[in-house]
């Protein structure tokens, strides 16, 4: 093989190194992200149902149910148009109670209950999560000019 043809081959693996690299990468970022929906959006069908994502809104009031097993807890999140029936298995956060901010982070299911991996509950007396205030926000416009 002259030099000429060695030097084509060796850039020819670096480029499919380097191309297989970046695929892998854009890989494992792609199935690490997690995205937030409100509960209109899941009702409407934006939400994914075969990956994780995560949901917000309020808990709603009089809808925490626990379990007989002391782990496993019922409740809806609403953002005031719309709500979702959520299932958590696990310790919930100190500060998670009814009519307070939350975010869950799990799957959707086929009967429409979000099953939940994770909680996550405001830090302290004013927080609420900017994705979920946002959406609170957006169907409370929304109610609005159905009134109108």
């Amino acid at each position: 093989m002259k030099a000429r043809h060695k030097k084509l081959v060796l850039i020819v693996l670096v480029l499919a190194a380097l191309g297989i690299a970046v695929a892998l990468v854009l890989n494992a970022f792609n199935s690490s992200l997690v995205f937030f929906f409100s509960p209109a959006q899941v009702a409407a069908g934006e939400a994914p149902l075969n990956r994780a994502f995560r949901i917000g809104g309020l808990v709603e009031p009089g809808s925490i149910k626990r379990e007989v097993d002391g782990l496993t807890t019922r409740f809806i999140v609403t953002d005031t148009a719309r709500t979702i029936p959520v299932t958590y298995t696990g310790i919930l956060p100190d500060l998670f109670k009814e009519g307070k901010g939350v975010v869950a982070e799990g799957r959707l299911g086929a009967d429409g209950v979000f099953t939940a991996t994770q909680v996550l509950a405001k830090h302290d007396e004013n927080y609420m999560p900017p994705e979920a205030a946002s959406a609170i926000e957006q169907a409370q416009r929304a109610q609005q000019t159905l009134a109108e």
